[in-house]
């Protein structure tokens, strides 16, 4: 199995959010809401406007792409027989997911210039090693990996996102899985991490009317394993809060109404050249695009 070329680099929770670079803009369709891009609003709404309507590109660091050879490196252990996912076998999958994901992605030799591909191959194997410490791949069959997830709320209200993992029980009970490449987050920060786990809860139970007995988080970083297990009533007061989020970005949307936000993430934007809070400018608002998705454009959320 492979990471798709549709999926973005991905996240490194140490290093802030990063997206997918390209040289050319990309083509510009109607926004929906992922984990990501509803927290890009929280946090700053001229870096919701800049990300998801004008589609700047943005450069991808050497955390992102440590992050994606992981992914595809778990994901290439589960297609293998149980047997076969031992850790020595999983550390040789290393090169050929790096050579597939230099393959679909242009201008990241330069990432790992320094030390070159070696170096990088040892960062990956140490968070490929942590992952058994967490879990045993060769005990259990997961059900769906990488998997696109889209649910409409109220049928105005789109919610799209990428599973890393999703395993069905043999009592029918579904648990969602997120690896992230990043250290866990500290108890202020968990409130971010929980929001992820509730959105992928929330579409899982609009499109399987299932609520997953649990949810799990697992960072390789430092070995933690942060779980959530949901009900339907606090994921019914969820859909409330997304609805009005889409609702508030929404009126944004219609008037370019999209104020910049200082905080502490700002340190990790790429935008700051167009911010005002910096002294930059934006470019010209390009309007709210009409346009139905495009299934490439959407990220698998905090990889």
């Amino acid at each position: 199995m492979s990471v798709p070329v549709s999926v973005p680099f991905a996240d490194d929770a140490a290093a802030g959010p990063i997206r997918e670079g390209s040289a050319a803009p990309v083509a510009r369709s109607r926004p929906a809401l992922s984990p990501s891009r509803a927290a890009d609003f929280k946090q700053c709404p001229l870096k919701y406007r800049l990300r998801a309507i004008d589609r700047i590109p943005e450069p991808p660091s050497r955390a992102a792409v440590r992050g994606t050879v992981v992914h595809a490196v778990l994901e290439d252990l589960f297609g293998l027989p149980a047997d076969e996912r031992q850790p020595q076998r999983a550390a040789e999958l290393v090169p050929g997911a790096w050579e597939r994901v230099r393959a679909e992605r242009d201008g990241i030799d330069e990432l790992v210039a320094e030390g070159g591909p070696e170096a990088l191959f040892a960062e990956v194997r140490k968070l490929v090693a942590s992952y058994y410490e967490l879990e045993d791949p060769r005990r259990f069959e997961p059900h769906g990996l990488e998997e696109r997830v889209e649910a409409d709320l109220d049928g105005d209200v789109p919610l799209r996102g990428f599973v890393d993992r999703i395993d069905v029980a043999p009592n029918g009970m579904l648990r969602v899985v997120d690896y992230k490449t990043g250290r866990s987050p500290g108890p202020l920060h968990e409130a971010r991490a929980l929001f992820q786990l509730k959105f992928y809860a929330l579409m899982i139970l609009r499109t399987r009317d299932i609520v997953p007995a649990q949810l799990r988080l697992i960072y390789l970083a430092d070995k933690n394993v942060l779980t959530y297990a949901p009900d339907r009533e606090e994921l019914d007061r969820f859909q409330r809060i997304l609805t009005a989020l889409w609702r508030a970005i929404l009126d944004a949307g219609a008037t370019g109404d999209f104020p910049p936000t200082r905080n502490a993430m700002c340190k990790f934007c790429d935008f700051k050249a167009l911010c005002p809070e910096f002294g930059g400018t934006p470019p010209p608002y390009p309007g709210w695009p009409e346009q139905l998705p495009v299934p490439t454009e959407l990220p698998p959320e905090d990889l």
